[in-house]
C-alpha cells in the first residue's frame, strides 16, 4: 500500500511553498539572528571546504618550515667556519710560537752521573727549563768518565754534575771537543774534608787530623789499634785523593781506610753518633751527611796539616777556606782537604756553539748550599726514586717560578 500523498496532504510543503512566494523575506529575517555554525566534519559541505582550507595553510606553515630550516643551516655553517677559523688561527698561533722558540725541533741528550744526589734534582730542573725553550730532551745515567768520552766524540751533549776539581784530569784529555759551561751550580762552591764526632773530640781534645798520628787517640776510632776512615767508593775520584793524603800526612800507620759502598757505611756511621759512639769519616758539603750530622752539633771537620793533592788533581787556590761551621778548635779558615769544589757543566763544544740559548741557561743556573743540602737530606730519608726527584725539582721551580721564567726568558733572548 502507497504511503505517497497529494500536495494538498502535505501542509509543511505548502507553508514552505508560501514562503518562496513571499520573496524569502522570512527566510532573510531568519537568518539574521541565526549564528553561523561550521558544517559537521561529517558533512559533503565539510569535505568539499577542507581540502582548499587545508592546502593553502599546509603550504604557507611548509614554506615557513623550509625557511626555517635554510636559515638554520646558513647559521650553523656560518659558526662552523667560524669555529674552524678559530681554531685553524689559533693553531697557525702555536705553530709559529713553537717555531719561534730555539729547541723547536731540536734534541738535548742530556746526561747525569751515576752517583745519586741533590745533582739529579738540579738535572731536572735544568731539563724542564730546556723544555721552555722549545727543547726535546733525552737523559741518559752514566760514569763522569765515560761521558767526557761521549761528549768529546759527539754521542751526548750536555752533563750538568761534574765534581771540579777532582774531575779536571780526565776533563783535561776532551778539553778540544768538550768545554766548561757557566761558573759552578753552587753558589760559593763545597768543601771536603774529615769529621769524627764531637763527644769524642770535646772528651780528647782533638783538634786537627794530625793528631790522628797518636795511637792512643787513634785507636778510639777502631777495633784494631787503628782507626777506621770511611772513605769514597772505589772508582771515585775524592778516594783517590784520600789516600794520598794519608800517605802524604803520615797517617798510614795509624789510619785504615775503608773503601766500601759509601752510602751503606754513612747510614752506620750515623747510627753510632746517634748512640754515642765514635765515628771518622771523609766528607764534603753540600750533602745530606750534614742534614743528618751537623758540623759544630754532632760532628767537627778536623782540619789538615798542609796541602797536599796527587799531580793530576789541580789546587785551584787555597784549601784553608774561611768561615766553615763546624771547624774543630773553633779554627777560621779551616784547612780542608782541598780548595772549594764545585759542580760543574761540561758540553759537546759544537753542540754549545751552536745552541746559545742553552749555553745561557746554564750560565745563569746555581743554588745556594741550603738548597743542595736540603735535597742531599731529603733523598737520604725519602729515597731517591724518579717520583721524589721529580716532586723535589717541581717544588723548587714553584717556590723559585719568578726566578725560573728570568732564567727561560734570558736564554730565548740569548739565541
Amino acid at each position: 500500500m502507497s504511503d505517497r500523498r497529494r500536495p494538498s496532504q502535505h501542509p509543511q510543503l505548502i507553508a514552505r511553498i508560501e514562503r518562496n512566494r513571499s520573496g524569502g523575506n522570512h527566510h532573510r529575517n531568519d537568518n539574521r539572528h541565526r549564528r553561523l555554525v561550521p558544517p559537521a566534519r561529517n558533512s559533503l559541505a565539510y569535505a568539499l571546504q577542507r581540502p582548499r582550507y587545508s592546502r593553502t595553510s599546509n603550504s604557507v606553515k611548509s614554506k615557513e618550515k623550509s625557511r626555517r630550516r635554510t636559515s638554520m643551516k646558513h647559521s650553523l655553517k656560518a659558526f662552523s667556519l667560524f669555529v674552524t677559523g678559530m681554531v685553524l688561527a689559533a693553531s697557525l698561533g702555536q705553530t709559529a710560537f713553537a717555531e719561534d722558540l730555539p729547541g723547536s725541533g731540536k734534541t738535548v741528550r742530556y746526561a747525569q752521573s751515576d752517583s745519586l744526589g741533590a745533582n739529579y734534582v738540579v738535572a731536572q730542573i735544568g731539563m724542564a727549563a730546556m723544555k721552555e725553550l722549545g727543547y726535546d730532551v733525552k737523559l741518559s745515567t752514566l760514569n763522569t768518565t765515560l761521558f767526557l768520552q761521549a761528549a768529546a766524540q759527539g754521542d751526548l751533549d750536555i752533563a750538568t754534575d761534574i765534581n771540579f776539581p777532582q774531575r779536571e784530569p780526565g776533563y783535561k784529555k776532551v778539553e778540544a771537543e768538550a768545554e766548561i759551561v757557566g761558573g759552578g751550580l753552587i753558589q760559593g762552591g763545597g768543601i771536603n774534608g774529615y769529621l769524627i764526632d764531637k763527644k769524642t773530640a770535646d772528651a780528647n781534645n782533638i783538634t786537627t787530623l794530625d793528631q790522628m798520628k797518636d795511637a792512643k787517640i787513634a785507636a778510639l776510632f777502631g777495633t784494631t789499634g787503628k782507626a777506621d776512615l770511611i772513605n769514597c767508593d772505589p772508582g771515585w775520584s775524592c778516594g783517590d785523593v784520600v789516600d794520598f793524603q794519608l800517605e802524604k800526612f803520615g797517617l798510614k800507620g795509624s789510619v785504615n781506610s775503608v773503601r766500601g759502598k759509601y752510602e751503606a757505611l754513612m747510614v752506620e756511621a750515623v747510627a753510632r753518633v746517634k748512640r754515642g759512639e765514635p765515628v771518622f769519616f771523609y766528607a764534603w758539603s753540600p750533602s745530606w751527611m750534614n742534614k743528618a750530622l751537623v758540623p759544630g752539633k754532632d760532628v767537627v771537620w778536623l782540619p789538615t796539616p798542609f796541602d797536599a793533592l796527587p799531580e793530576a788533581v789541580p789546587n785551584k787556590g787555597s784549601a784553608l777556606v774561611p768561615g766553615v761551621s763546624g771547624c774543630a778548635g773553633g779554627a777560621d779558615p779551616c784547612r780542608m782537604a782541598m780548595a772549594a769544589w764545585n759542580w760543574n757543566a761540561v758540553a759537546n763544544r759544537k753542540f754549545i756553539a751552536a745552541n746559545p740559548a742553552v749555553k745561557k741557561l746554564v750560565e745563569q743556573m746555581s743554588f745556594p748550599l741550603a738548597d743542595w743540602s736540603t735535597w742531599e737530606q731529603t733523598i737520604s730519608e725519602k729515597g731517591g726514586s724518579d717520583n721524589n726527584i721529580k716532586k723535589l725539582a717541581h717544588e723548587w721551580i714553584e717556590t723559585h717560578q719568578e726566578q725560573f721564567n728570568a732564567w727561560v726568558d734570558r736564554a730565548k733572548i740569548a739565541s
